[in-house]
């Protein structure tokens, strides 16, 4: 089985049948809040969960994995191809990203 390189994990917090999906920033104990329109049935959620993260860490989708979780709003999240430091830069830059649109800076 060939190795794919660098995995990070990233806790998430999700918030299934959610009006508009995207993170939406840190739990107290660091995990990211994630909101995610579709409902939590048949994998539906965690599916979203994982083309969100996906998008964020600049990976194709099949490299991302909830890992554990599944049926839990808490959840495990695996992302092949980016260093543990790499996908942290990438969801604060993305959480930065969304606070500068709320305050009116830049869409």
């Amino acid at each position: 089985m060939a190795e794919r390189g660098p995995r990070a994990r990233l806790e998430v917090r999700v918030h299934p049948g959610a009006r508009r999906a995207g993170l939406k920033g840190r739990m107290a104990d660091g995990a990211l809040k994630v909101e995610v329109a579709e409902p939590p049935e048949g994998g539906r959620a965690n599916r979203a969960v994982e083309e969100l993260v996906a998008e964020v860490a600049g990976v194709p989708r099949s490299r991302v994995t909830v890992v554990r979780g599944a049926s839990a709003r808490t959840k495990t999240v695996e992302v092949e191809g980016v260093t543990p430091e790499e996908l942290e830069r990438r969801v604060t830059a993305a959480l930065g990203a969304r606070s500068g649109r709320e305050a009116g800076h830049g869409e």
